[in-house]
């Protein structure tokens, strides 16, 4: 017999431990036993860790997190039926966000395939939509090779999930093992462009030297390409104000003179009115989705437009630029720095005129941070974080506190992690998990809210059974914040089934029902000495923070409006001067500037 006889669960077993993986969130079940059985094995020899979650969601979302805080590819186990079902969110989540994720589930026997057998579920057909490849193994010998291959497609071009669907019997089954080792497949006809254009490059060269009013506009592309030096030389070299996007915060140092924050719905004033006035926009790794655009025929209306994404899909789907370029966007941005050095003329940078009126606009609408007699207003919360925690990884769970979070955090490249395109609630717990493990010596900060929490509570028993010190802050307005502000903006005030408030658990006391140290704060007075207690503990922690009930996110860019008709800003200290057009306060209209009223609803401008 051969000494390399092994079973199709050794082969998958072994395959994901040469690929680097040390880590695996998942759940077993009947289905994949098999392979339970030799991850059993392998964490006996060592070099390989299960974290066994409370469901298989918290699996998913795990193993994204660990993915974007590492730029690794993060592993999740379910079994068939339900347990591959109940991955489908975490899966759809890294695919919006394009995270690499290898998903195995465990499947029924082959000749069981199509019986409707116990337990059965064609996950292969329900997430396509949702992948960016996926296989089911029919043949145990093919086992190295589809994982070698399920990891070399995650991580190039767009990354993204792949999906690994091996039947029972398939993991059961022996043959003559032979590995596959990583960065060997080939895989015809996949070749993602990585390298730009030079003739697209130049001409992007030429449309930034000519700029007046230039606008960089990053998003998570960035990140995944690890582009930020190329952004901020790019910025610094031209005088270029930079804004991002939700997932591509921290791409730019936004302490710099320069970064404008986040734009789009609940972005800074300053960089919605920005990307309304530029007259060119380098959009790098970003999508133009709708949060972002508002009224997209008004998004950016007055600028060319350079867009540069490795995805072709994306350059132009939704706004027809200028100049496109196709290529990984950290070797696009260098070519395109190469060529800048090359044609310097020593023209003086045309930029200040714009740079004032932008700082302007920061001085007349600043991110507000409320202070109230008797409550606690939300933001506070996130500016103390902040302050005692500044370089903490942080996660976030969806809704208003969110874009709080997003507001005010200021933190670097892969510290932000969020749920942005599919806006999973129940993401930041699970995926705080999956950073602290990829990362036990960094701090890692989840901050979500009482209704988000809720979705994944159950994973305070992974965080006590694995001792990982993850710390939760919860934002505890007793509603679901975003959903009540809508309702009250847009719906008559009308607040169907928004209010968590019956029926809210005691945190502190089912933090302790887990063995996990549960603290809450009730009013500004305590919350410095709460954060810093939290923080020192030696374990996790679930910090109950209750604030105001009824705080609105602002600004906020109403549906159908474009990004320049915000409501809920700052009153004008001054009116601008610099533009022949101002903005309506309460309603968003366009205004005269020398009108003292806003002729549509009154508001005194």
């Amino acid at each position: 017999m051969s000494n390399n006889r092994q079973t199709g669960a050794y082969a998958l077993i072994d395959s994901l431990m040469r690929h680097g993986v040390k880590h695996i969130f998942g759940y077993p079940g009947g289905a994949i036993l098999p392979i339970y059985d030799e991850l059993y094995r392998a964490e006996a020899r060592g070099g390989i860790q299960h974290i066994l979650v409370r469901h298989e969601q918290g699996a998913s979302h795990a193993a994204d997190g660990y993915a974007r805080a590492t730029g690794q590819v993060g592993v999740c186990f379910a079994t068939s039926g339900p347990g591959a079902t109940n991955l489908v969110t975490g899966i759809a989540t890294a695919h919006m966000d394009s995270i690499p994720m290898v998903v195995v589930t465990g499947q029924v026997a082959l000749a069981s395939i199509g019986t409707d057998a116990f337990q059965e579920t064609d996950i292969y057909g329900i997430t396509l939509p949702i992948v960016k490849h996926s296989y089911v193994v029919r043949d145990q010998k093919d086992m190295a090779r589809i994982v070698a291959e399920a990891f070399h497609i995650a991580t190039t071009g767009r990354p993204g999930p792949v999906l690994i669907d091996v039947p029972k019997d398939v993991a059961l089954g022996q043959f003559d093992y032979y590995p596959v080792e990583p960065n060997s497949v080939k895989l015809p006809g996949y070749r993602p462009t990585v390298k730009g254009n030079p003739r697209q490059i130049n001409a992007a060269v030429h449309l930034i030297r000519e700029a007046q009013r230039p606008l960089l506009y990053v998003g998570g592309g960035a990140i995944s390409a690890g582009a930020h030096p190329e952004i901020q030389q790019l910025a610094q070299s031209f005088q270029i104000p930079v804004t991002t996007t939700l997932m591509g915060k921290g791409s730019f140092d936004e302490n710099h003179p320069l970064a404008l924050g986040m734009l789009g719905m609940h972005g800074t004033a300053y960089a919605n009115f920005a990307v309304s006035e530029c007259d060119l926009l380098i959009a790098v790794g970003a999508r133009f989705d709708d949060r972002v655009t508002g009224k997209l025929d008004e998004f950016a209306s007055r600028a060319k437009v350079i867009h540069i994404d490795i995805d072709p899909a994306e350059v132009g789907k939704n706004r027809a630029p200028e100049v496109p370029i196709v290529g990984d966007v950290r070797n696009v941005l260098i070519d395109l720095l190469r060529r800048c050095q090359e044609t310097d003329t020593g023209a003086p940078i045309q930029t200040q005129a714009w740079l004032e009126r932008i700082n302007r606009w920061r001085e007349d609408y600043p991110l507000i941070v409320p202070q109230y007699p008797d409550s606690l207003a939300p933001q506070e919360v996130i500016v103390e974080l902040t302050r005692q925690a500044p370089d903490a990884y942080y996660t976030t769970d969806v809704g208003q506190h969110q874009m709080w979070s997003a507001q005010f955090l200021k933190n670097g490249p892969r510290k932000w992690i969020s749920s942005a395109g599919l806006g999973t609630m129940g993401f930041g717990m699970p995926a705080a998990m999956g950073v602290k493990v990829a990362l036990p010596n960094d701090e890692v900060i989840c901050i979500s809210g009482d209704a988000s929490f809720q979705m994944n509570l159950q994973e305070l028993g992974t965080l006590a059974q694995h001792h990982i010190n993850v710390k939760t802050v919860i934002i505890n307005n007793g509603w679901q914040g975003m959903v009540r502000q809508w309702q009250e903006a847009f719906y008559g005030e009308r607040y169907s089934s928004s209010n968590m408030q019956v029926g809210m658990p005691d945190f502190v006391l089912l933090a302790q029902a887990f063995g996990i140290k549960g603290m809450v704060v009730r009013s500004r007075d305590e919350l410095k000495d709460a954060i810093a207690e939290m923080l020192a503990h030696n374990g996790p922690v679930l910090l109950d923070v209750q604030v105001k009930k009824d705080e609105n996110c602002y600004p906020m860019v109403a549906p159908g409006k474009s990004n320049a008709q915000m409501i809920g800003l700052p009153e004008l200290h001054k009116l601008e001067k610099a533009t022949e057009l101002i903005y309506c306060s309460g309603c968003g209209a366009k205004n005269i500037a020398s009108n003292k009223f806003c002729p549509d609803c009154g508001t005194k401008i």
